[in-house]
């Protein structure tokens, strides 16, 4: 069966946003300072569609992570926009414009219901109201035997994470600090939830941290 992988960045403060997150600034304040390691290799931005950057200890960790990917799910707050019900006649396509990076199927979770929305690239966003198992249930259905990936938000995560249905989790601590922000493990009690630490990658800006269902 494939499995649900979900990565995340995350300051040495446990926050994986900074606060007052908007539309302008959808990390919060200081948020982008989780992804800085991220934004400087030459695997992620090939994943974005952008040249340069550098090769390092941390590019085998990106590319596995892309690969054998055939679909992700997300909260509400990562495909992002403004919240309650959808604006029809403003409809937010997420931050990605007309080209998302994903190119493959993408649930997000909501409590309002919303049409498909179809983008270029391959990439269609399939808004489900029916709750965590149901968005993973359909993400099964469309990888078509590859994995899925969970995104952010937070909350999301927590969801995923407290219901046991992650098989493996990638922490990219960063060694910064927020102060206040968005937590990943609130409310998700006080044990990992089935996950071992399986193996850890240490570099000047980030520490790696793999965990895998037992």
């Amino acid at each position: 069966m494939s499995k649900l992988r979900f990565r995340i960045s995350m300051s040495l403060d446990g926050f994986v946003a900074g606060p007052e997150q908007s539309v302008a600034s959808p990390l919060g304040k200081g948020g982008e300072r989780l992804h800085a390691w991220a934004f400087a290799l030459a695997a992620f931005r090939a994943h974005l569609g952008l040249e340069g950057g550098e090769v390092n200890e941390s590019t085998p960790v990106v590319e596995e992570f892309f690969a054998h990917v055939g679909a992700t799910v997300m909260g509400r707050n990562m495909f992002g926009g403004h919240p309650g019900p959808w604006d029809a006649e403003r409809p937010w396509t997420g931050w990605w414009g007309l080209n998302p990076p994903f190119h493959h199927p993408v649930f997000v979770l909501t409590h309002h219901r919303r049409a498909p929305l179809e983008m270029k690239g391959g990439t269609t966003f399939t808004f489900v109201t029916e709750g965590i198992e149901r968005a993973l249930e359909l993400a099964r259905r469309a990888a078509g035997g590859k994995d899925i990936s969970l995104g952010g938000g937070a909350k999301a995560a927590q969801q995923y994470l407290a219901a046991g249905l992650v098989d493996e989790m990638e922490l990219s601590l960063v060694p910064t600090l927020l102060g206040a922000g968005e937590r990943l493990f609130d409310g998700v009690g006080n044990d990992l939830h089935g996950l071992t630490l399986m193996r850890t990658v240490a570099t000047p800006r980030v520490v790696h941290l793999k965990f895998e269902r037992r």
